[in-house]
């Protein structure tokens, strides 16, 4: 499906066909060139509409089947450049990706869109505001779109931090219960965010490098910029991770505290109830001649002995922390 298409001169949206092909004739002719934004097309749709561009086989089946890592390429003078889209659900704290895959040449630049993530229309129509910058090219429109996708991974980068603060906060609580389960589920969004934009570095600095002639020096500033904060996003995502790693470790050493502590207890009540069941344990067995049992006192004493050992006991545990 096309979202929107347009031909640009000197920076300007000027009226032209609706076939695309025509208008990327008229912008080889008389200068400018052509955005097309595409979503989630068809392969039959991808042809009827861009079919006579000739793009590459491969290229056309990366943009109509998607699922492609962050990379760029070159076909024959066409570059394929490809960048994750993010989308965090801040019900349920999930993270949903999407793809942008962009076909740029000197005359135009076509934008396949597959999935959730950054809505285009806005960059469209901020970029057009700006006819100086836009009249630079297609590459121009790249760096627009490229430079949206990482402000959008900076904004979900600060969901998850406050995600992962909460669950700190939680983790040191002191409350006795576990949330290495809630550790577990941030973790695997965390490391679906950093898989869609840690691959993205590597494309940029090829975009960067004196040795990549197709990017406008005039540009280059620009995309260096676009490349700092993505570094920024990823270093930050690279804390986050090992942030949640050392939580998940404490937490689970606090079960093991806890469960020790548990295990004390129950092992100072066992050896309090020992001495009592020792001392009936003896008297109880029917021997006619035993201390103390013709003596009109031996019962008191039995039980003041019973409940001074008790006392006893009680005191050194509670003394040592184990009650």
């Amino acid at each position: 499906m096309i979202v929107d298409s347009a031909l640009y001169q000197n920076g300007i949206r000027v009226v032209g066909p609706n076939d695309i092909s025509d208008l990327v004739d008229i912008a080889r002719t008389s200068g400018g060139f052509v955005w097309l934004g595409l979503s989630e097309p068809t392969h039959s749709e991808f042809e009827h509409i861009v079919g006579e561009l000739n793009f590459h086989p491969l290229a056309v089946e990366d943009a109509v089947h998607a699922q492609q890592r962050p990379k760029i390429e070159e076909y024959e003078g066409l570059t394929f450049f490809t960048l994750k889209t993010v989308f965090y659900n801040e019900a349920n704290s999930a993270i949903s990706t999407g793809e942008l895959i962009c076909f740029i040449e000197k005359e135009f630049i076509v934008i396949v869109r597959h999935g959730e993530g950054t809505p285009l229309v806005s960059v469209r129509h901020e970029i057009e505001a700006k006819p100086d910058f836009l009249k630079l090219g297609p590459y121009a429109v790249l760096h627009a779109v490229v430079d949206r996708v990482i402000d959008e991974y900076t904004v979900i980068a600060t969901e998850l931090e406050n995600d992962v603060i909460n669950l700190e906060t939680k983790v040191f609580g002191g409350k006795r219960q576990t949330f290495s389960q809630e550790i577990y589920f941030l973790k695997r969004e965390l490391i679906e965010y950093r898989h869609a934009i840690e691959p993205l570095v590597m494309p940029l600095q090829k975009l960067v490098s004196e040795t990549y002639s197709q990017t406008p020096e005039v540009l280059k500033p620009f995309f260096r910029d676009t490349l700092d904060h993505l570094q920024r996003a990823c270093e930050h995502a690279s804390g986050m991770d090992s942030l949640l790693t050392t939580a998940l470790q404490a937490d689970l050493a606090h079960v093991q505290v806890r469960q020790n502590e548990d295990v004390r207890k129950i092992s100072a009540w066992v050896a309090l109830a020992a001495g009592p069941t020792m001392v009936a344990g003896i008297y109880g067995m029917n021997f006619e001649f035993m201390p103390e049992l013709g003596w009109k006192y031996g019962y008191p004493l039995v039980l003041g002995v019973v409940t001074a050992l008790s006392s006893f006991l009680f005191y050194k545990f509670r003394k040592a922390d184990w009650l």
